[in-house]
C-alpha cells in the first residue's frame, strides 16, 4: 500500500550586544508568497540535498529557505526514501486544491524511510483528503468568513480582533482549518480599513496577527504594520500566531526580536508544534532568543490521529516546551475542515489523554483542551461542550 494511502521569563530590557551576535539579520527583499500554481515547477531537491541539509539548516536566510521548500508530494516521498510508493507521483485532488509546501529545515527532522513518521504525516497529502463523505467536514469549520468586519479583519471575540495578514505559510499542514480559505477575497492588501475599524472600537485592546503566517511578511511591511497598531492608544497587546519559529527558525532574527522588544505593546508569540520532534536545537535556540528578548512564548497544538494521540507523545511535547520556558497553551480538537477527517481523534480519547497529563505533569504544563465552534463567543473546553450536548 502506498504512503499516500497509508511557557515565560519576566520581560527583560537592555540586553547586551552579545545576546544577538550569532542571530541572523533580516535580508532585504519583497514579500515572499508561495503561489498555489507553483506546485511541481520548483527545482526538485535531490536526495543528497536531503542528506546534507541538517548541517546547512540555519545557514541560509529564511527567504531562501522558503524558495527551496519541497512543493510536490512525489519529491517529498523521494526525499524521505519512500520513492517506491505506488502513489507517490500521483497528484490527489486535495493536493491540487491545497499544494504541498515543506521547508527542508522541517524535512530534516523526519525519520527517512518511515511512512508513519509523525512529522511526515502532518505534511504529506494522502488519498483520504479526497474522501468527503462526512458532511460535518466543511470548507469554513470555525465561521471565519461570517466574522469578517473589514478587509482582512475578523472580530469574533470580545476585546480582540484578528488580522489575516497574508495567505502565505512556511509549511502546509494537511489538517489546516484554512486550507480552503479564500485569501484573495479576505486578505488585507491595504491595512487602512482594518486599522480604521480597530481605531473606532475602543473595546479592542488586543490585535492578533494570523494568516497564513504573518512572519512570512518581510520586515519592512511587518514592522510598518506594528507601527500602525501601536499608534492606536487603546490597543495594549499584540499577539502573533506563527509556525515559522518552528518550521523555519531562522526567521526569528535579531531585527525582529529587537523591534518587538521596543514595542510599547505587550507582545505574545504563539508558536505551533504538535510533536516533540519538531523542537530541534535550532528551534529551541530561536525560542530562547525570543524569551531573552522579552517576548512571552506560548504553544498551541492540535490533537491529531497517528501523530500525537498518545500519552507519551503529548507528555514529551509538554515537557520539552516547559523546559524551554514555553507554556503549553492550547491542545485543540481538530477543526472539521474538508479533507482532514482522517486526522480526527474522538473527544473522549482526548479527555482521557488530558487526565493522564494531569497525573504526569505540573498543572502549568497541561494545555487547555479546547474546541472552536462557529458563532461561539470564545473557544470552549471540550468537556464543557460534551456536557452541554448531553443536556440538550
Amino acid at each position: 500500500m502506498g504512503i499516500q494511502q497509508q511557557f515565560s521569563k519576566q520581560r527583560v530590557k537592555g540586553r547586551s550586544a552579545e545576546d544577538h551576535q550569532s542571530q541572523p539579520k533580516s535580508p532585504p527583499s519583497q514579500i515572499l508568497t508561495p503561489q498555489p500554481d507553483f506546485v511541481g515547477t520548483a527545482t526538485k531537491p535531490s536526495i543528497t540535498v536531503f542528506q546534507q541539509h541538517r548541517s546547512e539548516a540555519g545557514k541560509v536566510d529564511w527567504q531562501t529557505a522558503m524558495k527551496r521548500a519541497i512543493r510536490d508530494s512525489g519529491t517529498l516521498c523521494e526525499a524521505v526514501g519512500l520513492s517506491d510508493s505506488n502513489d507517490s507521483a500521483r497528484k490527489i485532488g486535495g493536493e491540487n486544491q491545497f499544494p504541498t509546501f515543506v521547508p527542508l529545515e522541517f524535512l530534516g527532522r523526519l525519520n527517512p524511510g518511515d511512512p508513519a513518521d509523525p512529522l511526515l504525516r502532518q505534511v504529506l497529502p494522502v488519498t483520504q483528503e479526497d474522501e468527503n463523505a462526512d458532511p460535518r467536514f466543511v470548507t469554513d469549520p470555525v465561521g471565519d468568513q461570517a466574522s469578517m468586519v473589514a478587509s482582512g479583519l475578523m472580530h469574533k471575540y470580545n476585546g480582540r480582533t484578528l488580522m489575516i495578514t497574508t495567505g502565505a505559510c512556511g509549511v502546509h499542514c494537511r489538517y489546516c482549518f484554512r486550507r480552503e480559505f479564500p485569501y484573495s477575497e479576505n486578505r488585507a492588501h491595504d491595512w487602512t480599513p482594518a486599522l480604521e475599524y480597530i481605531r473606532a472600537n475602543p473595546t479592542i485592546d488586543e490585535v492578533i496577527l494570523s494568516g497564513g503566517d504573518p512572519l512570512t511578511l518581510v520586515d519592512t511591511k511587518l514592522f510598518d504594520l506594528f507601527t500602525h497598531i501601536e499608534s492606536i492608544d487603546h490597543v495594549r497587546r499584540l499577539r502573533i500566531h506563527s509556525r515559522m519559529p518552528v518550521v523555519i527558525p531562522q526567521r526569528v532574527t535579531a531585527d525582529l526580536i529587537d523591534r518587538l522588544d521596543q514595542s510599547r505593546l505587550a507582545v505574545w508569540m504563539v508558536i505551533h508544534a504538535n510533536h516533540a520532534a519538531e523542537l530541534d536545537t535550532l528551534v529551541l535556540d530561536r525560542i530562547d532568543a525570543m524569551i531573552r528578548g522579552g517576548i512571552t512564548v506560548l504553544n498551541q497544538a492540535v490533537l491529531l490521529r497517528g501523530i500525537n494521540d498518545n500519552a507519551d507523545a503529548l507528555t514529551e511535547l509538554c515537557e520539552k516546551l516547559i523546559n524551554a520556558q514555553v507554556m503549553p497553551y492550547y491542545l485543540h480538537q481538530l477543526d472539521r475542515v474538508r479533507g482532514a477527517a482522517h486526522f480526527e481523534v474522538p473527544t473522549q480519547r482526548g479527555l482521557e489523554l488530558i487526565e493522564v497529563l494531569r497525573q504526569r505533569l505540573p498543572g502549568y504544563a497541561v494545555p487547555q483542551y479546547v474546541t472552536e465552534q462557529a458563532g461561539e463567543p470564545s473557544k470552549s473546553p471540550v468537556g464543557q461542550v460534551l456536557s452541554k450536548s448531553k443536556v440538550l
